[in-house]
């Protein structure tokens, strides 16, 4: 799909695309339509019951041409982040109305201090952000003619005065995307595909941005005495990989932000196997290191005025005649002993060794990890918010700022002695799940707290959101990509030079 930004309409082949509120309003805009092409508008679309309620639309056509009614809802809802959302529902409706070109007239939109540029910015992004499918091994025999990637939406072009200005603008705006659909790819791609190893291989196509890459295997990790990480992969004939990104578009000298990634590219539970119905969606057990790799992507590419490390820890967690019991004992790389209760608590096993790797290496200013940690965050906020955990204030508000401009939502938890007291073992000094029921997301965070020293850190459990089981305004049903607009946020916000 192409987007544009232009003055006027440059063909008769583009369909009109009008924006109305729940008021039908901005009557400017309507009664100069009605008046060039002698249509009243406004009372015919009351005929047909068109409300404007958001993503509610109506086909008008007047001679040759086609005039789209698109409904953004109320307008005083109307900000920068409901703009993307609206982009992604209208995307959806042309291409489901078998709409190939649309123009959109951004004059019909107003929105209480928001510009023109960034109004169609916002819905080019929208627009962007849902043109996705992960149709990578269908072949000819299985795609239907009726199948939604059939209905092609090929050309888009925002209408507005200052539509040069504006083009400059959208690059940002387009690379952000490219670097969410790249951790959308990575997340969708099948287990044989990617693993450890490939993802290594995937992670070094951003030297081609300036980003350094290291890769560490088995052995390199082995003499670091990462064996909690280890403990996760020994089942696997598949040997994990930790894979370093760092980007330096700061200051020389200037400590970087950290990312940090668990990266189960398939999760069988191990020795705890978990139930048959559901194991396939397993896969995206490495959302959280996907988002790293889409985050660091787009910093590189966009060339943002900071330093930033992306970590992350892949391994594949199975079921073999040498993998982790429950009761084993390891050793992390921090020295402390931790009693293996649960196998199927494995991503915490491997975060606290990339924890504890990262903050002692590059002593980031900051330290943000992200994984589908647990499956009790979605019991709690099934797949509206991220679960937000952390050891500090500014950075914890920092990150639910930059929740509410991008849409990608925070819900800050608790952590403290009580909870800590809950993963004490008899035989260790800690063990990997809860002696108490309840508070599974709390504890689990509660375990990677014994990780961190007073660095400022963030852990986000993004079991909930990171794969959509239906249709989302921004996402068809499958990897999300949460995380990527979330950290990049982030950083514009609070860690740029």
């Amino acid at each position: 799909m192409q987007i544009e930004f232009e003055a006027q309409v440059s063909s008769s082949e583009f369909a009109n695309l009008v924006a109305l509120d729940d008021k039908l309003h901005h009557s400017f805009f309507i009664k100069h339509l009605e008046k060039e092409h002698k249509t009243s508008f406004l009372p015919l679309l009351k005929q047909l019951n068109f409300s404007g309620k958001k993503g509610e639309g109506q086909i008008i056509t007047v001679g040759n041409e086609i005039f789209a009614f698109f409904g953004v809802g109320k307008k005083e809802d109307l900000n920068p982040e409901s703009l993307v959302s609206i982009g992604g529902k209208c995307y959806s409706w042309l291409k489901a109305n078998r709409i190939a070109k649309v123009a959109i007239h951004i004059a019909s939109l107003d929105v209480k201090n928001v510009n023109d540029t960034e109004i169609a910015c916002q819905l080019g992004l929208g627009f962007k952000l849902k043109d996705y499918q992960f149709n990578k091994y269908k072949s000819s025999f299985t795609k239907k003619d009726d199948d939604i990637s059939k209905k092609v939406l090929t050309e888009v072009s925002f209408i507005l005065d200052n539509a040069k200005d504006t083009t400059k603008e959208w690059k940002l705006k387009q690379t952000l995307a490219e670097s969410v659909h790249l951790a959308r790819d990575l997340i969708s791609e099948p287990p044989n595909i990617l693993y450890p190893e490939t993802m290594a291989l995937h992670c070094k196509e951003l030297r081609k941005l300036g980003v350094e890459v290291e890769v560490l295997d088995e052995e390199k990790m082995q003499i670091l005495g990462m064996n909690a990480l280890l403990g996760v992969a020994q089942g696997s004939a598949k040997t994990p990989r930790m894979i370093i990104m760092y980007y330096k578009g700061g200051n020389k000298g200037d400590r970087p932000i950290a990312f940090v990634g668990k990266g189960v590219t398939f999760d069988t539970g191990g020795i705890s196997l978990k139930p048959a119905a559901g194991m396939e969606d397993m896969k995206y057990d490495m959302a959280g290191s996907a988002a790293v790799v889409g985050t660091i992507h787009q910093l590189a590419s966009r060339k943002a005025k900071v330093n930033a490390v992306g970590v992350i820890g892949m391994v594949e967690n199975m079921p073999d005649g040498n993998a982790q019991r429950p009761s084993d004992v390891v050793v992390s790389m921090s020295g402390q002993t931790i009693e293996v209760l649960n196998t199927d608590a494995e991503g915490r096993l491997v975060l606290a060794d990339v924890l504890w790797y990262t903050q002692d290496r590059f002593k980031p200013k900051a330290m943000v990890d992200l994984a589908t940690l647990t499956g009790a965050i979605s019991v709690t906020f099934s797949n509206i918010y991220a679960g937000l955990f952390s050891n500090n204030d500014e950075l914890s508000n920092n990150l639910l700022k930059s929740g509410e401009k991008t849409g990608e939502k925070l819900w800050r938890l608790p952590l403290g002695e009580e909870y800590d007291r809950m993963i004490d073992s008899s035989v260790a000094d800690m063990q990997n799940i809860s002696n108490s029921k309840g508070g599974g997301s709390i504890t689990a965070a509660q375990f990677l707290a014994r990780f961190v020293n007073k660095t400022p850190w963030a852990h986000l459990d993004i079991a909930g959101v990171a794969w959509a089981s239906k249709e989302q305004d921004l996402t068809f049903k499958g990897a999300v990509g949460f995380g990527v607009r979330l950290l990049n946020q982030l950083v514009s916000d609070f860690y740029e030079n």
